[in-house]
């Protein structure tokens, strides 16, 4: 706890205005001398309150601590409105702040199902091609299950 009542201090830098993409942008130097770090949903807020605006319209990343510590230096966006916000700014971090939900997707392996493979090798004077199919994932898994289950792309859970 007493780590948050330490002093940060926010100085901003080469500050750009992006009329085009609607956002004010600029770097952001966090001094903060007795602390390991500083969150970034409290550097959304001391922005805000800077640039008078709502924290929902702030965005902060890239930060790295100098050697030492002491020091931080990021990045930081801050947008017209949550519109425009979410028009221009990455899924990804729309997420980070709560303002989208994830997509749950299966892993990359089990999406390529029909990735196929050429192998061309040489057998005297002639040359072959054998097409290989790879969805060694999903295809392991559905070893597992019986019945119909296996046309629903084998689910994690063994059904018995």
């Amino acid at each position: 706890m007493a780590d948050r009542e330490q002093p940060v201090t926010l100085r901003t830098r080469k500050f750009i205005r992006n009329a085009l993409l609607g956002r004010k942008q600029m770097v952001v130097d966090v001094l903060h001398p007795n602390r390991a770090n500083v969150k970034k949903d409290e550097l959304r807020q001391k922005l805000a309150e800077l640039y008078k605006t709502n924290k929902d319209q702030v965005s902060c990343f890239g930060f790295r601590t100098q050697y030492g510590g002491g020091k931080s230096t990021g990045f930081a966006l801050i947008y017209d409105s949550n519109e425009v916000m979410k028009k221009f700014e990455p899924h990804y971090r729309l997420v980070r702040y709560g303002q989208a939900t994830k997509v749950e997707k299966a892993s990359r392996q089990q999406r390529t199902y029909y990735h196929i493979y050429c192998i061309t090798y040489r057998r005297g004077m002639t040359s072959r091609t054998i097409m290989l199919s790879i969805g060694k994932q999903r295809k392991n898994r559905a070893k597992t299950v019986r019945g119909t289950a296996k046309a629903k792309g084998a689910s994690k859970d063994k059904k018995k």
